[in-house]
């Protein structure tokens, strides 16, 4: 039963009122506009009958205070007065209410309207709920579109127009472009929804480690990008960066994934690097392409070639700053691993030294034979390898891989027999995470010996 509020100060009206109306309706009737406020203080009527002429608080003022009320601001009000004035009619309109009757009131016109009036909010109430109901649906849709359903992090797209129209303002920024290695292994060792919770745990992680303001996205797979929107130093950066990568690594162990999982940034920097979303991404990409040729794990900043050479033409720096500069990528644990152009460098520096001074060195050639028909197979044990050379290893090794089937360890001041210990402390790593297919691996060991 709908329930109404009556508001006269005229006791005979109220009667009338009640009596026309408690057949069909539940009735409150009260005596002023402060008894009414004070019922609607804890209950909502679906309709309201409101005097205009009160003593102390006339119907306007009474209205004015309802219509304050976001509680009450669907309660249809109709005014009850003996005034026929037009202007008076404008008034109660332009207050609020849905309609007025005149007094004294016939009961059927009165119930007439009432019953006119509630169908109408039932049915502008309905359509209220539908829209509300629209709305709400298409803000998941958009939510949707431009976050990604897996970890809630802006997809690329959103991500693309946040960070240019960031760089419209002429902010300074950094992008991180940041992906996890072995990612693979997790999905292959442990299943998908492992490789999803891992996701999920890199985009927390992400989130932990930045500030209001900053853009996290993800591009897809296990890419993502942070973009940071303050003008930070070099220093500040490389924090971040270590922050991110050793908070990761640990999560996962820690959640039990032992599968040599780790995390590699690229850093490019807003203006000098690129000046919109994608050339930054392009940037940054290259810089994350480094790491993954020297040992994964860590993070390099970007650079542009020619830059960086106009600018050391003409620019003279301390020992400390240059110490700084070439040290920025170094991940300051385990061993080198480097591309083999890299690597060929390294390679026969160390040659000389060992002319020079015959330092015991020793390299090992690891041969992997597979059983496997899947290209990104191989490609996975290479990098779980590559993992067990980095845990245990010195920093003072190197190794590279020659080619898709053999990977070169070169061992400083290190003998015979510790060599063949080492071989197959970096086997026995490998077994330890590796849980696939049979994979046969031989290796040969042989002293780098000086020239004679």
């Amino acid at each position: 039963m709908k329930h109404l509020l009556i508001v006269d100060d005229d006791k005979t009206n109220l009667t009338m009122a009640r009596n026309a109306l408690s057949d069909v309706y539940k009735i409150t009737a009260v005596l002023s506009g402060d008894q009414a406020l004070r019922f609607l203080n804890a209950n909502i009527p679906d309709l309201i009958l409101l005097d205009i002429n009160m003593p102390e608080m006339d119907g306007f003022e009474v209205m004015n205070a309802i219509r304050q009320d976001d509680r009450l601001q669907y309660v249809p009000v109709i005014f009850l007065t003996a005034d026929t004035e037009p202007e008076t009619e404008c008034r109660c309109l332009e207050a609020g209410a849905v309609d007025f009757i005149t007094k004294p009131f016939t009961p059927p016109v009165m119930l007439s309207r009432i019953s006119r009036i509630l169908e109408l909010e039932e049915l502008r109430s309905s359509l209220r709920r539908k829209l509300d109901q629209k709305i709400q649906e298409v803000s998941v849709m958009k939510e949707r579109s431009s976050h990604d359903g897996l970890t809630g992090l802006l997809n690329r797209n959103s991500a693309t127009e946040a960070v240019n129209s960031v760089l419209d303002s002429d902010e300074k920024g950094a992008m991180f472009m940041i992906d996890m290695d072995n990612f693979k292994l997790i999905n292959d060792v442990y299943g998908h929804a492992a490789g999803d919770n891992v996701l999920k745990m890199f985009a927390r992680t992400l989130e932990d480690h930045s500030s209001a303001g900053d853009i996290l996205c993800r591009l897809g797979g296990d890419e993502f990008v942070m973009f940071i929107k303050e003008n930070k130093t070099a220093g500040e950066l490389s924090d971040i960066a270590g922050a991110i990568i050793e908070d990761l690594t640990a999560r996962v162990l820690n959640a039990g994934y032992n599968t040599g999982t780790t995390v590699s940034i690229g850093i490019s920097l807003y203006p000098t690097d690129g000046d919109d979303f994608a050339s930054l991404c392009h940037s940054a990409d290259k810089a994350l392409y480094f790491v993954k040729q020297n040992g994964k794990g860590s993070y390099h900043f970007y650079r542009d070639e020619k830059a960086v050479e106009n600018k050391r033409a003409e620019n003279v720096v301390d020992i400390n700053y240059l110490k700084a500069y070439l040290s920025r990528s170094d991940a300051n644990n385990g061993s080198y691993i480097l591309n083999l152009e890299s690597f060929s460098h390294v390679y026969n520096f160390i040659r000389r030294i060992v002319e020079r001074n015959d330092n015991e060195v020793q390299t090992v050639l690891f041969t992997f034979s597979f059983t496997m028909d899947d290209d990104s197979d191989f490609e996975t044990v290479l990098e779980l390898f590559e993992k067990a050379i980095f845990k245990s290893l010195r920093r003072v090794d190197v190794s590279t891989r020659y080619s898709g089937r053999q990977i070169l360890v070169v061992l400083m001041n290190t003998d015979q027999t510790n060599c063949v210990h080492i071989a197959e402390r970096i086997l026995d790593a490998f077994h330890s995470m590796y849980t696939g297919p049979e994979v046969d691996i031989r290796y040969e060991t042989e002293r780098l010996e000086r020239k004679k």
